[in-house]
């Protein structure tokens, strides 16, 4: 399920875009939002989204909401896709260690 949610909140440009923005460090809502030609109400909810995922936490200060980075999920969705490029790369390398093992034995045998 964390999967699912850090994926769906990167599958946005927005919320990738809202994501690199806080690589640079804590910022507040409306700092986030100003560079989107979007309504403040619309970012917010992409904000929820990535909070939801646990890439975004929030500190209320009075009347401030700032955000920040949480790097853990990114990280835990990098190490699942990293396993999973493995596992296909080394059935891919086995299917074509087979296919030429084939090719081998069919130019063997004359055929075309």
């Amino acid at each position: 399920m964390q999967l699912d949610n850090t994926l769906i909140a990167l599958a946005d440009s927005t919320r990738r875009a809202i994501l690199d923005r806080l690589t640079q460090g804590p910022a507040k809502v409306t700092e986030v939002a100003a560079p989107f030609p979007i309504s403040l109400n619309a970012v917010s909810k992409h904000i929820r989204i990535l909070e939801r995922a646990g890439l975004v936490q929030r500190r209320i200060s009075g009347r401030d909401h700032m955000l920040s980075l949480n790097q853990q999920p990114l990280d835990e969705t990098a190490a699942w896709i990293e396993k999973t490029r493995a596992f296909w790369t080394s059935r891919l390398d086995g299917l074509e260690a087979l296919l030429k093992a084939e090719d081998a034995l069919a130019k063997a045998k004359g055929k075309p």
